[in-house]
């Protein structure tokens, strides 16, 4: 038995280590995967669908470490395969859990303001025109969209998709970018944009004591004026309904850069969104609801 628990010891002191290194070279993989990624809408891309997702695989194999670390506590004074042999194997397990979890909820309810700013910086960076060298010029949400289609400019006003537009001012050559926007809009099968939205709901079926079951949700195409219904289960989550929330002045100074809205959205944390003109917020701010929250 002693044999054993010299094994474990080891096992443990030696596998713990060697587990912790390895998650920490897995933290650098994603820094040297995003190095090597030469675009920067990629760059964009890449951190904004994998690196929470990656991030917390990281912590899921240090919090594996740090067990097996736990399970050389006390190990010259463990001697024979009794209950504190055990207690200790507990606790490694529920240090494991308890890192894994709790960085799940850094990551999934604070971080996204922090990898926010990180995201601004590859969606502004200026783009180069791989054919001349030279620099590309951002065009304003007035300027671009004698470069979109109808179809494009839908989207953006129903904020289901964001088109970036970048023109390189000696060649007039253009290079567009599509970003997911601030609400969530679903295709329409019809013509294929991000513009069926919700245009009328109704209760279908109720309960007993009254309280609503089924809800229809009609939607409509802003585009092509498709339209279709589907029925849902009502939920039981509540939120507050910021749609006559609008701001003081209804014209955006010429000093105004930025326009920044925060909204504390309870368990779904607080949402961070940004705007160029006090007109593009008040517009997001009217059809803004929880269902549709990107």
């Amino acid at each position: 038995m002693n044999n054993f628990l010299e094994v474990w010891k080891t096992l443990m002191l030696f596998g713990g280590i060697a587990i912790i290194v390895a998650g920490l070279v897995y933290y650098l993989l994603y820094f040297f995967r995003l190095s090597i990624i030469p675009d920067f809408k990629s760059k964009y891309d890449f951190i904004n669908t994998s690196e929470i997702a990656w991030l917390k695989r990281v912590f899921l194999i240090v919090g594996i470490g740090v067990a097996f670390l736990i399970n050389t506590y006390a190990s010259e004074t463990i001697k024979e395969m009794g209950a504190w042999f055990f207690v200790r194997f507990f606790f490694g397990v529920a240090g494991a859990t308890l890192i894994a979890y709790i960085a799940a909820l850094v990551l999934d309810y604070w971080y996204p303001t922090k990898i926010n700013s990180k995201l601004r910086k590859w969606r502004y960076m200026p783009r180069i025109n791989p054919k001349t060298g030279d620099k590309m010029k951002l065009l304003s949400e007035d300027e671009e969209d004698v470069h979109l289609d109808a179809g494009m400019i839908a989207e953006e006003n129903v904020f289901s998709i964001d088109y970036d537009v970048w023109i390189d001012e000696k060649t007039k050559e253009v290079k567009i970018e599509k970003y997911p926007g601030h609400l969530t809009a679903l295709r329409c099968n019809n013509c294929g944009f991000y513009t069926m939205r919700v245009v009328k709901e109704e209760i279908v079926e109720k309960y007993e004591d009254g309280s609503p079951k089924e809800l229809l949700k009609n939607y409509q195409c802003s585009y092509c004026k498709n339209k279709r219904a589907t029925q849902f289960n009502i939920s039981t989550k509540e939120a507050d309904d910021y749609k006559n929330i609008k701001p003081k002045s209804t014209k955006s100074p010429r000093n105004v850069e930025l326009v920044k809205i925060e909204i504390r959205a309870g368990h779904k944390g607080n949402k961070f969104y940004e705007f160029q003109s006090i007109e593009e917020a008040q517009a997001f701010l009217e059809a803004f609801d929880f269902d549709k929250l990107a």
